[in-house]
């Protein structure tokens, strides 16, 4: 696989979900509570698989933990390296175990990528053994709308599925369920009611991100195993 196979095309709705401030809290923190086990966090080889702009890679070195970045796009990678960023291009298989990742990180990017069964095989690759891969991903196509086509997704996943694609990769599946069960219901609205262009409204979104998120999240446990606007899972390297 090679980063061209994929790109990002809403680069708006991009910026629109860097203020989702407790949604952006919430999978970065699934990222530290996943590098705890490992060892010292600091110590850990990090990569940011579809970084965008750096909004995660961001809140990780606040925590003092700094990524790797690999991102397609030339002018997000611009904005990386001006960060202070390695951006990495990763098209081969590393060679040694030294090269390779103790973490690899990847949110809403696999549903870019037309060959995710490929490009999760190149993942699990990349990590060394005992690595850890956090995916998260859109679920469910009865939740496919315009906002999906402009930003170029190929599909929204069920739990199974992204299950038995990591699986075919390699990976044994430590952690899987739904993820924001109400943003569910705000995504169906947003089907039948939203814009056709698939725009995000910046004032709705900061409103769902500070009101309702967070309830959302207290939800998960009892809603994980059935359905929500995405999916989370997390996978080892033997």
């Amino acid at each position: 696989m090679t980063t061209s196979d994929f790109a990002y095309t809403g680069c708006d709705n991009l910026e629109a979900m860097a203020e989702a401030v407790n949604y952006n809290t919430f999978l970065v923190d699934t990222v530290d509570r996943h590098l705890a086990p490992a060892g010292t966090a600091s110590d850990v080889r990090v990569l940011d698989f579809g970084a965008g702009s750096g909004t995660y890679a961001d809140m990780l070195a606040a925590r003092q933990i700094t990524p790797e970045c690999l991102e397609p796009d030339e002018e997000l990678q611009h904005i990386l390296r001006t960060k202070g960023y390695k951006v990495v291009d990763h098209d081969g298989t590393p060679e040694h175990d030294g090269e390779r990742y103790g973490l690899i990180y990847t949110f809403n990017v696999l549903e870019h990528i037309k060959n995710d069964q490929a490009a999760s095989e190149h993942l699990a690759a990349l990590l060394r053994p005992g690595g850890t891969l956090v995916v998260y991903v859109p679920a469910l196509e009865i939740l496919y709308t315009a906002m999906d086509s402009k930003v170029g997704h190929y599909r929204r996943y069920r739990r199974a599925q992204l299950n038995r694609i990591l699986r075919n990769a390699g990976l044994e599946i430590v952690e899987s369920r739904y993820c924001d069960p109400l943003g569910f219901f705000a995504t169906l609205a947003y089907k039948m009611l939203g814009p056709g262009d698939g725009t995000i409204n910046p004032r709705s979104l900061k409103l769902y991100d500070r009101a309702v998120f967070p309830i959302s999240k207290a939800l998960q446990i009892l809603t994980g195993k059935f359905f929500g606007k995405n999916v989370l899972v997390v996978a080892t390297k033997a």
